[in-house]
């Protein structure tokens, strides 16, 4: 038989009735229950008033506060708040102390609080943080197997104009493929590179990059145009953590010889800027001995890679058990005649869902997870948590 527990509720009400029926007297009532007898006095007083309910434990909150805001002072404040709905503390103190100098007022804290505690402060509304699947781990032991790519910073050619090289190179032998001066880095321009490198070199099957544009978004998955326009080519968009530039560090290295040897000082303009970046990828390539490739070469371990670019993009296949969706201008898809919101960067593509339990789907696009669905929130929960989101097939 399991012990019975007794509540503090429970023993003042034994109090009570032990005190109603005299069993003992008070003293020694007192001094049974473990209690002084200015405390029993306490509850015969309460029940006395109020019976059984005026037993239990009574707010502790103060019943005044002496350093409160007068009434005036806090309706003075919030007269003048409406009439100027777009002020903040600072200000109002400011006009408060010019229309009343004679009054003492509170401090900036004590007005903020007036203004939130009567709802004149809207809330600001948080920024999600997008999730990151962790530190990227895909070794590099072949040619193709990862290519690496990064905007190397801005800079200003002695004419004026700004600067953006896209860099692009092979993981494995560190064979530059490109050095390219953009005007910006946007997606049609990389795009336009990047197709120009798939036609020359082949594919690779991973792309390893940072998290900004036009690499990556806050999307779900953190995925751009360009990324879904890898994934459809059947490259692995690879993501290093935020503010860890050192999970792509033969690209950073690369990158601080490529800014001695060509930018310091810049040339005179963005033409003559690309012939030194043609000149330092010509000699990086073919001539520069590289200590960690045992001062070989790049260009003597480097072969280009034996998957072709296609001449149409290919269609995203799924296993037959999976349900397909198209995702819509509006970036979402259609479930049980509900709406599901998913990205408007997908929009026009399938995405492919998994059941993995009653109601509960792993949502993907290609490859990739993105997340998972539950049929009872009507909501897909981003998978970036997840180490591994590479869908095996």
């Amino acid at each position: 038989m399991p012990w019975r527990e007794s509540s503090p509720m429970d023993q003042r009400r034994l109090f009570i009735n032990d005190y109603r029926h005299s069993v003992f007297p008070f003293a020694e009532l007192c001094a049974r229950y473990g209690i002084s007898r200015k405390t029993g006095y306490k509850w015969v007083s309460r029940f006395l008033g109020g019976g059984y309910p005026a037993l239990g434990d009574m707010s502790r909150r103060p019943q005044n506060c002496p350093h409160k805001t007068p009434a005036d002072k806090e309706e003075f404040i919030l007269d003048v708040r409406r009439h100027h709905p777009f002020w903040g503390a600072k200000k109002l103190l400011k006009l408060c102390r010019k229309r009343q100098p004679k009054w003492s007022w509170p401090a900036r804290s004590t007005t903020c609080s007036i203004l939130k505690r009567n709802g004149l402060v809207p809330e600001s509304r948080r920024r999600r943080r997008p999730g990151h699947p962790g530190r990227p781990m895909t070794p590099m032991n072949a040619p193709n197997e990862i290519w690496t790519a990064d905007f190397k910073g801005e800079f200003k050619t002695l004419d004026g104009q700004y600067c953006y090289p896209l860099t692009v190179a092979d993981g494995f032998s560190r064979y530059l493929l490109a050095c390219q001066s953009l005007l910006s880095p946007s997606h049609e321009a990389t795009e336009y590179h990047f197709t120009r490198l798939f036609k020359e070199f082949g594919l690779p099957l991973v792309i390893r990059t940072d998290n900004g544009a036009p690499f990556a978004s806050i999307a779900i998955g953190r995925l751009s145009r360009l990324s879904v326009w890898w994934i459809k080519l059947g490259i692995f968009p690879e993501l290093t953590e935020p503010a860890s530039p050192q999970q792509n560090g033969r690209h950073e290295r690369m990158h601080k010889t490529l800014k001695q040897a060509t930018v310091r000082p810049p040339a005179a303009n963005f033409l003559a800027q690309q012939d030194r970046f043609d000149s330092f990828r010509e000699e990086f390539n073919q001539e520069r001995p590289h200590e960690a490739l045992n001062q070989e070469t790049p260009a003597s371990l480097y072969a280009p890679s034996p998957r072709p670019f296609p001449k149409r993009l290919p269609k995203i296949e799924y296993p037959n058990h999976f349900e397909r969706r198209l995702v819509s201008h509006n970036g979402g898809i259609r479930w049980n005649h509900r709406w599901v919101n998913v990205s408007k960067v997908l929009m026009e593509e399938h995405v492919g869902l998994e059941e993995v339990d009653d109601g509960i789907w792993n949502v993907y696009f290609g490859t990739m997870q993105l997340g998972q669905f539950d049929e009872r929130t009507n909501v897909i929960e981003d998978a970036l948590g997840h180490k591994d989101r590479h869908r095996r097939v």
